[in-house]
């Protein structure tokens, strides 16, 4: 899978697009404390991600490596923050967001259930001690390993195919209304997807180039496939 290297910094600015929108700029978060104390009805913004990367070994040994989830996932997580909450699960800083005195910084638990019959899931889990305020985050990914024939591959490949249903429900200050709905809806799903797209880009390049490392292998070619 193609991947470009990003530092936090490019990470910050992909997580304000919703700020720096023209439209967004064009409105005045000080129109009236009332308005935007007001209580609304949240807004949901969601994507659907499918892609894959190729491991230069067999499945058993890309599922040994997965399972072993506390050595990589903090590595190749990074720079965002990660702490873990339970045996199988962590909490995962991604950054601030924010426009005119509305930020959030959002946390989300994701559980790395242990697989079945080569199929690995994540799902969102409370975070202990924590409580989102005004967002919630639904993640369910998905990786299925599929190891390819001598015919396709040689040496032994192992392809990880994975997908990720991702709903992100807001609830935005009144003023933030102002706006037409479509407009909203639609400047939300870009953003969510240009965010979740370079975290993933940026993961999953880590995550190959970390197991291909620390097995002396060398990285396979590259290729990306975004739906």
């Amino acid at each position: 899978m193609q991947s470009h290297s990003t530092d936090s910094t490019e990470l910050r600015i992909v997580s304000r697009p919703l700020a720096q929108t023209d439209a967004f700029l064009s409105l005045d978060p000080s129109q009236s404390e009332e308005a935007n104390s007001s209580v609304t009805e949240p807004t949901q913004f969601h994507s659907h991600f499918v892609d894959s990367m190729e491991m230069s070994a067999d499945t058993k040994t890309v599922a040994d490596y997965l399972d072993a989830h506390h050595g990589w996932f903090r590595r190749c997580a990074h720079p965002m923050q990660v702490d873990a909450i339970g045996q199988n699960s962590y909490a995962l800083t991604i950054g601030n967001f924010g426009a005119f005195g509305y930020e959030i910084e959002p946390k989300v638990g994701l559980d790395l259930l242990p697989q079945q019959e080569g199929v690995y899931r994540i799902e969102t889990v409370p975070v202990p001690d924590y409580s989102t305020v005004g967002y919630e985050v639904d993640f369910r990914g998905a990786m299925e390993l599929v190891e390819l024939s001598e015919v396709q591959a040689s040496p032994k490949t192992t392809q990880i195919q994975w997908q990720l249903d991702l709903i992100v429900t807001i609830q935005f200050p009144k003023f933030i209304h102002a706006l037409p709905d479509h407009l909203i809806q639609k400047t939300g799903d870009r953003v969510l997807k240009q965010v979740v797209r370079q975290v993933s880009r940026r993961l999953t390049h880590k995550v190959q180039e970390d197991f291909h490392t620390s097995r002396g292998l060398p990285l396979p070619r590259r290729s990306r496939r975004w739906i």
